[in-house]
């Protein structure tokens, strides 16, 4: 009976909405109208009222978005007799319709989240071969073996799970370059990760070349593999434990499955957090990982995102393997299963722990990559048009490829203004009346609908600062996509680096003059206001627009003012019990926190700990076998407050058993560390968000001309070589 009353409330809805939105209002029916739809959408936000009445708030929204649109289209383009302000106004225009097509886009994808029951369980003799993939390009020892470790360490039945290095750093074109510095780096890095590789257990596997990047390297495995099933973890997402268990099931219910996603979980927040010092804001991540990919779990649409994954192979040889034509093979590799009939399902549960980009100039890199990559998937392989696809799926995938076109609408919020301002260009007619009755009550309507839907994942204008940051440097790579849709090249995302000392990005200056230009223009606005009586409805309307991009490009002079990150990889806690040994004397000792380069612990008993000096680590592994791992470490320091009973340690040496202890104590779970950092977050409503927002614009911008100032002498390199082989 609900279902079908929700049906009913989502179909009166809809053709109700679309009845009035187009109805010719006077400006006091208009504003009565929608002030009245927005009084109910608070009254029904404010209650938290869900379930059937979701698609009464949402029609409620989306009256009032229609409303504006039509107003906007009929009412506000300039006369094409001027030709400029004609040409730019259609571009706002076209710009504003995107937003409101990818609004609607992503609404329909969010309608109704799936949560998915735990996976079966299966017998053991019935359980598929599993292959574990873990491509790899550049990335460290230190980066790469906690997750051959913690995959090795993989609950599965004996005899039916292989794990793969997959190498892409030492291939034999690298082994025989031109260059001797090339040549000697790959051979050095296949030296010592064969080594590394058969102590722990693992296969490790190189190629001819680097064709066709991840997708090949992928492409390669299987070719040298037989498993029923892939697992794919990039070389910075180390799985827990349980990682099968909580997956394999599903293949067993469904014959048509191809995939089974898992959320990427990150130990590290990504430099837009650090930078600004946003406490208790939910991770970027969380709203694709925790809502979207549920959503378009419904529609059968849960794509391939690189890693965490499990692929029945099957499926991958009927399509020849993975797809490299994007350099997002991921997305494009799950489209055309998709599109040949085969299933996905996402399992809303971390089981892997990453690593994000450390700097911004990491970040952009990855987002650049990602950008390019389903900008090429729009044009080449345009899910409107790709034969297979049910309706719900072709407008899944057109919305992912659409969203990431962000750079160039948002690049025209930034610059329509400065239009009106310095060449006094009107590209939108409309005065202070109907800008309340229309823009502003259109505004406020998505900003109700954002935190409704979305408000548990993101924090209000946080997907603004998102787009922006990002859409400075990302608008000239969609733009060539554009020009030429086959040129993006695949680029691996730095991780593992370290800063120093805070410093300035090296983008940093496009932001700084962004700012400049729009701190200039509002005091021109302010001269305008004053010199021009007649125009000062309009003028209003343009600082309102003028005064929130001042506020965005603020608080981004804080995201490219990098904070110092002097730990790689945070440390993750513990209670695991251990022992140290130095010289004859053996110490029990609790590990308090891990990270792959050193450890705290305490001392168990009423003893002083070394405060200097090396010695060795053992941890009892237990179970059947109950082997003691053992590696060398040295102390880094002490707690002097805890009277010398709790020490810092750092390992050194190459050793295997120094990375099955980091995947026994950091990777054993992954529930514990992602159920503590989601405590942490807290919700913000409209009104709160708005106003830290506006209080984070003053605080970044200062600290961002103070770094700029008195910090560009102290700025350094990142620290670290690590990449990751795949976008996280």
């Amino acid at each position: 009976m609900s279902k079908v009353l929700t049906f009913l409330l989502w179909s009166f809805s809809a053709v109700a909405t679309l009845g009035v939105a187009s109805l010719p209002l006077g400006i006091e029916a208009q504003l009565a109208l929608v002030v009245g739809a927005l009084a109910a959408m608070l009254a029904l936000k404010l209650l938290d009222v869900r379930g059937a009445f979701r698609p009464v708030f949402l029609a409620l929204g989306t009256f009032v978005i229609l409303r504006y649109l039509f107003w906007r289209v009929s009412s506000t383009i300039p006369p094409i007799s001027s030709p400029a302000d004609f040409a730019a106004g259609v571009a706002l225009l076209i710009a504003e319709i995107y937003c409101v097509v990818m609004l609607f886009l992503s609404l329909f994808t969010v309608a109704d989240p799936i949560e998915r029951p735990k996976a079966p369980r299966i017998a053991e003799e019935d359980a598929p071969t599993v292959d574990v993939f873990v491509p790899s390009y550049n990335e460290s020892i230190e980066i790469v073996a906690p997750t051959l470790a913690a995959a090795k360490r993989l609950r599965y039945p004996e005899g039916k799970l292989n794990i793969f290095l997959l190498d892409d750093g030492a291939t034999e074109e690298k082994l025989q370059s031109d260059d001797p510095a090339v040549a000697r780096r790959a051979h050095n890095r296949r030296e010592s990760l064969q080594a590394v590789c058969a102590e722990l257990g693992v296969h490790y596997l190189s190629r001819e070349d680097n064709k066709h990047a991840k997708a090949g390297n992928l492409n390669s495995g299987l070719a040298q593999s037989q498993g029923d099933l892939v697992a794919v973890f990039d070389a910075d997402h180390a799985p827990a434990r349980d990682f099968l268990t909580e997956t394999v099931g599903f293949f067993a219910q469904d014959e048509k499955l191809f995939l089974v996603q898992t959320p990427h979980f990150f130990l590290n927040p990504d430099p837009i957090e650090r930078n600004v010092g946003a406490v208790g804001m939910p991770a970027e991540n969380e709203m694709f990982y925790g809502l979207v990919q549920k959503g378009l779990d419904k529609w059968n649409a849960a794509f391939f995102c690189g890693s965490a994954a499990l692929l029945r192979r099957q499926a991958l040889e009927e399509v020849g393997g993975f797809h490299g034509s994007s350099v997002t093979e991921d997305a494009e590799t799950a489209l055309e299963l998709h599109a040949h009939g085969w299933n996905s399902v996402y399992v809303d549960k971390p089981l892997i722990a990453g690593l994000q980009p450390e700097t911004f100039e990491s970040f952009i890199g990855q987002r650049s990559r990602w950008a390019r990559g389903m900008a090429q998937i729009l044009l080449l392989k345009n899910p409107l048009f790709i034969p297979g696809l049910k309706m719900a799926q072709r407008l899944c995938y057109l919305s992912s490829s659409l969203f990431w076109l962000f750079p160039l609408s948002r690049m025209v919020f930034i610059f329509a203004p400065l239009m009106y301002i310095f060449f006094n260009m009107k590209i939108y007619v409309a005065n202070g009346q109907e800008f309340i009755a229309y823009t502003l009550t259109y505004m406020l309507s998505a900003l109700l609908i954002q935190s409704y839907v979305f408000g548990r994942v993101r924090w209000p204008w946080t997907s603004d600062l998102y787009e922006y940051v990002q859409a400075v440097k990302l608008f000239p790579a969609v733009l060539g996509v554009f020009l030429d849709p086959r040129r993006p090249k695949f680029n691996v995302t730095a991780k593992g680096q370290t800063l120093d000392e805070n410093q300035l990005s090296s983008l940093a200056w496009p932001y700084f003059a962004l700012f400049a230009l729009v701190a200039v223009s509002m005091v021109a606005l302010a001269l305008r206001f004053v010199h021009e009586p007649d125009s000062r409805d309009l003028i209003s309307v343009v600082g309102v627009w003028s005064a929130f991009n001042l506020c965005l490009t603020g608080v981004a002079l804080g995201v490219v003012s990098e904070r110092r990150e002097r730990r790689s990889v945070p440390r993750v806690p513990s209670r695991l019990a251990a022992s140290l040994e130095f010289g004859s004397q053996t110490l029990p000792v609790a590990i308090e926190d891990m990270s792959f380069g050193g450890l705290k612990v305490r001392a168990l008993d009423a003893v002083k700990l070394p405060q200097k000096g090396t010695g060795v680590l053992r941890v009892a592994t237990g179970g059947a076998a109950g082997r003691v791992l053992e590696t060398p470490i040295v102390v880094a320091g002490r707690r002097v407050s805890d009277e010398a009973r709790g020490v810092g340690l750092k390992f050194y040496g190459v050793n295997g058993d120094r990375f099955k202890i980091i995947a026994s104590v950091m990777f054993f779970s992954i529930d514990p560390i992602y159920q503590r950092r989601s405590q942490q977050y807290v919700r913000l409503g409209v009104l709160r968000g708005s106003f830290n927002f506006a209080l984070a614009a003053l605080n970044q911008t200062f600290r961002g001309f103070y770094y700029a100032f008195f910090r560009r002498s102290q700025a350094r390199p990142p620290l670290g070589r690590s990449s990751e082989s795949s976008a996280s």
